[in-house]
Order: C-alpha cells, then sequence, then structure tokens
C-alpha cells in the first residue's frame, strides 16, 4: 500500500472514529476519554468534529508528505495500528450496548 493509500486510510479511520464517538457518547453507552476533546464535545458536535478532522487531516498530510522519511513511515504504521485497535474498541462497545 502506497503512502498516499495510507493517509486517505488514516483520514477515514479518524473521520469514522470521530462519528463513532459522538454516537456512543450521545447515547449514553460511552464518554470521551481525552478531557480536551471531551470538553469540546460538550459544546456540541461541531466544535468536536471540526476539531478532530482538522487534526487528523494534519497528521495524515504530514505523515504523507514526509513518507520519504523511515520515521514518518513508521509513525503511520504506528498511527494505523492504533486506529485499528480503536476500531475493535468501537465494535466491541456496540455489542455491548445490543447485549
Amino acid at each position: 500500500m502506497g503512502a498516499l493509500s495510507k493517509s486517505i486510510l488514516l483520514f477515514v479511520l479518524n473521520w469514522l472514529d470521530a462519528q463513532l464517538t459522538i454516537f456512543w457518547v450521545r447515547s449514553n453507552v460511552a464518554t470521551e476519554g481525552n478531557g480536551l476533546m471531551a470538553r469540546l464535545l460538550d459544546m456540541g458536535n461541531a466544535p468536536f468534529l471540526i476539531t478532530k478532522l482538522a487534526i487528523g487531516a494534519f497528521a495524515a498530510y504530514m505523515l504523507y508528505r514526509c513518507s520519504h522519511l523511515k520515521t514518518a513511515r513508521y509513525g503511520m504504521s504506528l498511527v494505523l495500528t492504533v486506529y485499528f485497535a480503536l476500531m475493535v474498541v468501537h465494535a466491541t462497545t456496540g455489542m455491548s450496548a445490543l447485549g
């Protein structure tokens, strides 16, 4: 998988994480674990989503632009692994919420 594809995947996983977080928090199934993001979510969905997507887009872009560096390639692998683990957490939350 190329650097551009990985960056797009990172952004999509970040967007999906944001959407699922909003859904679980608004459904009173889970809470936001990041204190800063929890405050933004308390302000409303839009501030949370805009901030989350802006940070995710910046990270994806920087990791793409620096993909010629070994550190950036390692960082991309690490962050994609973390996001895949988060998707497992979201799936587990969903299964738990449904009984």
